[in-house]
């Protein structure tokens, strides 16, 4: 997001001057809170030294990412950056959804052109559009999103070219560039069109670049829904093309999709849902939030008004950001509410995404929220290290995936902007730090498959490039240190660069107000012309870190719990009549009061019993309001004692040489051996593979195995014997490496090795279980290396900076590289396994009180004529009062062929073909409520 969007003035007149004007005032007035900040007392102002040097590690960062993906992907869109070669759609397991942003097009090289001369890399920004010009074919029979192909592509394309003719315009580079990336720009946009072939003008979310959408082999054009960003967030880029080219009819589609989603909006809340029938305009999913699914589309309204001039997209930001601020916004907290009952929260937690939203405020010039909700994220971030993809209103991790989103940095860049605090400047260094520490890995930086563990996935995403080094770098350049004025240019999604004088070039579309229904706010921000830092900082140049005090300890100490909006209105008032913890399914009286409070009990063929609520067949509103609060202290309850019953999933770390502990994988634990979080250093040592490799009878081998950690094979006997055998032969430790071809933790659940039905106290060594994807990882690194040296622990540990920093500079110094929209619901959990099954025989033994309790969540209670579902439980114990993280996490898998294109995409493929360690990627926040229906 550009700064430029923090201006908002009333319409009419000649915009293209009028906006230079107020976007020149806009940055004399940030530079003036900077100033007065900065001298502040207390608030140490970094040195222009260290800033300096902090803009140049991130250069040198990027470098790291961009060089290896030039050396080991290119020409395929993304890199893997654990085992170092390009992902090719149709190549690589499909990850389902998330695929959809591929499409044989070279993604991160063209995500990436703006950033390379923001970074003042404009020798490598000519090559790369002279690579992009000569390889790049947009005709491929391929199924992409249109959704992410207009934000990444179309963008990156267009910002490409807005950056290349200003640099045509100073005289030194891109003199022989005549319009090319414009060119493709428009290519890829009539590509786009035939996605808007619906009665109400909503795209179809997916379309074939070669076949458009209906035609016989184009494998799409069955959707009926799309999200409501998917639609709402095509507008800069599509009326940036038609200024650019004069060809209105890109402007003209977007802006019909923009008015359709207005004018379906629910008119007593002025929300929006998150899916919408893109036939008939009903909400499919009639939740609510600034998160997937939405986000962006608020982003693009305030940005529209900002580059377009159209008073209506002002009017229609104001109204709905009225309406975030009244029912969606609990400082410093975001939780999304039912669009038709906006007092009814409709989850318990929030997605990483919304990490955007306190930029987005601050461009509209209302500080304090964005202060609070900023600092909240950042307290997180302190406790996780990367910000988990969802988390609870109590902090507990929710899903623990983090593929190096640039929300964050994106707003700490804007707050630094708006406030000049210093203490921004040091969150941006605590997010280098990490990055660094924790995600750097010999081939470029892999994105966090599980922030408590440390483990890896091998994902490297082209926005990492096109967004979180751009942000990072403005964040500690001065003015001096940029070849161009940043202030000329508005930022898209996904931070590209739009130049500001296209508000007053090739305007075909007029621009009455066609917003409905307006009405007017009382709201002070909205006269406001810039945000002025005498109304903002009032004779207190402390007033940011006023505002971020009383959040300091708000994650580590306070652990607060989320209060519903029921509870807050009811206070002190009645307790519900019966306690989820006292519940008997077999007492006739307890049966009466569920009845009573609209609950429903079913009794299942396995002997579990199912509890849904009917909130229309409760005897009263107060009734249902107890059934409410019933089903959510039954679904606490049903987590606390599901994770109970688990041990928590273990680390495997490669710590020698060229790894050096950045390389982790997910292992599931024994309920035998020792207990690894007890032993906080771990077990350290090489890893020798075992004969006979099943280790079910007496180790031949021992000489190699002593005083090691032991590879074996699952299967033809119990884990216990393996690990008892193992131990006989002098081994340190054992990793079990599943016998089952392909399998992977992103595509099973994890379980635990049980015992043998024996006292196994005799075992006291740590075995740990790894998937036959993680686990072929090491048996690679053994045969490249030999010597190879592994932790096993309860977490990954810090990795050895000063050790990693000398072998950058050895040859064999390698880079390795990592959204989001649809996720699903199915918590990940650890099955308990006590037996090796026999060859052919099915090697899932699943515990179905483990499986139930695994599939409830707490997004299935609501009051609102929908169903709410929890599987019943023997017994339930009261939930802890301690702060725990929660082990929830989507997967998702689906398959898919896609043709092949001319292109030689095997050309960088590495040695490493055996391993298949396309971890499951990041899957969208939102999935989950599907299962609803209000």
């Amino acid at each position: 997001m550009s700064g430029a969007a923090g201006c908002q003035g009333g319409g009419g007149g000649d915009r293209g001057p009028r906006w230079r004007r107020l976007w020149k005032l806009l940055a004399l007035g940030l530079l003036s809170a900077s100033s007065v900040l900065a001298a502040a007392p207390g608030a140490e102002a970094m040195s222009k030294e260290e800033k300096r040097r902090l803009g140049n590690q991130v250069l040198e960062m990027f470098d790291h990412a961009y060089s290896n993906y030039m050396e080991h992907a290119y020409p395929a869109d993304e890199l893997m950056p654990l085992t170092c070669r390009g992902r090719v759609r149709g190549q690589e397991p499909s990850r389902g959804d998330v695929d959809d942003a591929l499409g044989k097009f070279s993604l991160t090289l063209i995500d990436t052109l703006d950033t390379l001369v923001v970074l003042n890399k404009t020798k490598e920004f000519e090559e790369a559009v002279k690579k992009v010009i000569k390889d790049v074919n947009l005709d491929n029979d391929i199924v992409v999103s249109v959704f992410e192909t207009n934000i990444r592509v179309l963008g990156g394309l267009l910002g490409g070219h807005s950056v290349a003719i200003m640099l045509k315009d100073k005289g030194e580079y891109m003199q022989w560039y005549n319009g090319e990336l414009l060119h493709m720009a428009k290519e890829l946009g009539y590509k786009l069109l035939p996605a808007f072939n619906t009665t109400s003008g909503l795209p179809y979310p997916r379309v074939n670049l070669k076949f458009g959408v209906r035609h016989p082999e184009a494998r799409t054009g069955t959707e009926t829904d799309t999200c409501t960003a998917c639609a709402g967030t095509l507008i800069l880029e599509f009326a940036a093309l038609s200024r650019f080219t004069g060809t209105s009819i890109f402007e003209e589609y977007a802006r019909k999709a923009l008015d359709f989603i207005w004018e379906k909006r629910q008119r007593s809340s002025n929300l929006v849902g998150v899916t919408i029938n893109i036939h008939t305009g009903d909400w499919v999913r009639k939740d609510s939030g600034v998160g997937a699914g939405i986000d962006s589309y608020y982003e693009y309204l305030l940005k529209a008004y900002v580059l377009l001039g159209d008073d209506s997209f002002l009017e229609r930001f104001n109204t709905h950001y009225d309406a975030i601020m009244r029912y969606i916004s609990q400082p410093p907290l975001l939780l999304d509410v039912h669009i038709h009952k906006p007092m009814l929260n409709a989850r318990t937690w929030m997605d990483s995404l919304l990490a955007f939203f306190p930029g987005l405020q601050v461009l509209k010039g209302d500080i304090r929220p964005a202060i609070e909700t900023h600092e909240m994220l950042y307290q997180v971030i302190k406790k996780h290290n990367f910000l988990p993809e969802a988390f609870t209103t109590d902090f507990r991790v929710h899903w623990a995936q983090h593929p190096l989103r640039p929300e964050f940095a994106e707003s700490t860049y804007f707050l630094y902007k708006a406030t000049g605090d210093p203490y921004y400047l040091e969150v941006g260094k605590t997010l280098i730090e990490n990055l660094n520490k924790y995600a750097r890995v010999p081939c470029g930086f892999a994105a966090m498959k599980d922030v408590r563990t440390g483990s890896h996935e091998d994902r490297m995403d082209s926005f990492f490039l096109a967004e979180m080094f751009k942000y990072l770098y403005l964040l500690f350049a001065d003015k001096e240190d940029m070849i161009f004025d940043i202030e000329d240019y508005i930022f898209t999604t996904e931070a590209h660069l739009l130049p500001l004088w296209l508000s007053t070039t090739n305007q075909t579309i007029s621009k009455k107000n066609t917003t409905t229904e307006y009405t007017e706010l009382d709201d002070s921000n909205f006269d406001w012309t810039c945000p002025n830092t005498q109304i903002l900082f009032p004779n207190d140049p402390m007033f940011a870190q006023s505002i971020r005090e009383p959040l300091k300890n708000v994650v580590d100490k306070s652990c607060p719990r989320g209060i519903s909006r029921a509870e807050e209105n009811l206070g002190n008032g009645p307790k519900p009549p019966l306690r989820a913890r006292d519940f008997m399914a077999s007492n006739p009286e307890h049966l009466e009061i569920l009845k009573k409070m609209g609950v429903s009990l079913i009794h299942l063929k396995d002997g579990r019993v199912q509890l849904v609520q009917h909130a229309v067949q409760a005897a009263s509103s107060l009734d249902a309001e107890d059934g409410l609060r019933f089903m959510q202290e039954m679904i606490e309850l049903s987590s606390q004692q599901q994770k109970e019953q688990q041990l928590p999933p273990r680390a495997v770390q490669i710590v020698s040489h060229p790894f050096f502990g950045r390389v982790v994988l997910t292992a599931g634990p024994a309920q035998f051996g020792m207990d690894l979080s007890k032993h906080k250093a771990g077990t350290r040592g090489f890893v020798a593979t075992i004969k006979p490799y099943n280790g079910c009878s007496e180790i031949t081998n021992p000489e190699a195995v002593k005083e090691k950690i032991a590879l074996m094979q699952r299967g033809q006997c119990m884990f216990a014997e393996k690990a008892r055998n193992i131990q006989k032969a002098g081994a340190i430790g054992g990793i079990v490496i599943d016998d089952n071809e392909g399998s992977s933790s992103d595509t099973a659940p994890l379980f635990q090795m049980a015992g043998d039905g024996k006292n196994t106290d005799d075992i006291t060594i740590p075995m740990l279980f790894l998937f036959n994807k993680e686990g072929n990882i090491i048996l690679d690194a053994i045969r490249e290396y030999e010597a190879v040296e592994v932790l096993l622990s309860d977490k990954a540990k810090d990795r050895d900076l000063e050790t990693e920093n000398m072998d950058q500079k050895l040859p064999e110094n390698d880079s390795h590289k990592q959204d989001s929209e649809e996720a699903t619901s199915e918590s990940q959990h650890l099955d308990a396994v006590s037996e090796e099954p026999e060859e052919g025989e099915n090697s899932d033994i699943t515990d179905p009180d483990s499986l139930s309790a695994a599939h409830t969540d707490s997004d299935s209670v609501s009051i609102s004529n929908q169903d709410s579902y929890v599987p019943g439980t023997d017994e339930a114990s009261a939930p802890e009062s301690a702060c725990t993280q929660g082990d929830s996490q989507p997967q998702e898998q689906k398959t898919e062929t896609e043709s092949n294109s001319k292109v030689d995409w095997d050309s960088k493929v590495q040695p490493m073909e055996s391993i298949l360690a396309d971890w499951n990627e990041d899957i969208e926040a939102f999935e989950m409520m599907e299962k609803d229906e209000l």
